[in-house]
């Protein structure tokens, strides 16, 4: 049985994760409007990421006998000057997400609830992964900087990101 501290932490993930979904497509419509079909492409495989671990936390909390609790979802910003700055305003959030992470973390060692723990191991590793994709394109932004042929072919290759489900336990 999940206990209410727990379950009140994974529905509030469950929306951060929603939320996050939104910014990334917002993300990705800007990035549209840019002309870069291919970076957009990859925040809308990132929004479908994002939705998939939403649905972890609702499986969780079901599975373990809570209440799923739905909540409003903030809207996200629509404008960024420059893929640069879309992908720097991604980075910080995955740096916020890990941070929620690993509250969460802290309450399932605190709680002693080991489900809770090794279920959120998994995110502890995403987030490492996420951290370091987004510092990494941020790299590649950084080399090619202003030149149009460097971001073009950043474009294309940002634009071969499929969606990958993650496996199930």
């Amino acid at each position: 049985m999940i206990s209410k501290a727990i379950e009140q932490a994974f529905n509030k993930q469950l929306n951060a994760e929603t939320y996050s979904a939104y910014l990334y497509w917002s993300m990705s419509a800007a990035l549209e409007e840019m002309n870069l079909p291919g970076f957009a492409n990859w925040m809308r495989i990132q929004a479908q990421e994002e939705m998939t671990h939403a649905n972890k936390f609702y499986n969780q909390i079901i599975e373990r006998g809570g209440k799923v609790t739905l909540t409003a979802i903030d809207g996200p910003p629509t404008e960024w000057d420059s893929v640069k700055a879309v992908f720097e305003a991604g980075l910080a959030h995955e740096q916020l997400v890990t941070g929620l992470i690993n509250d969460m973390m802290d309450l399932a060692i605190q709680e002693k609830d080991h489900a809770a723990n090794m279920f959120l191991q998994w995110f502890v590793t995403e987030q490492v992964e996420e951290e370091a994709t987004a510092m990494e394109i941020l790299g590649k932004l950084e080399i090619v900087g202003e030149t149009t042929g460097g971001l073009y072919m950043l474009d294309k290759e940002m634009g071969q990101r499929v969606f990958t489900p993650p496996v199930e336990e």
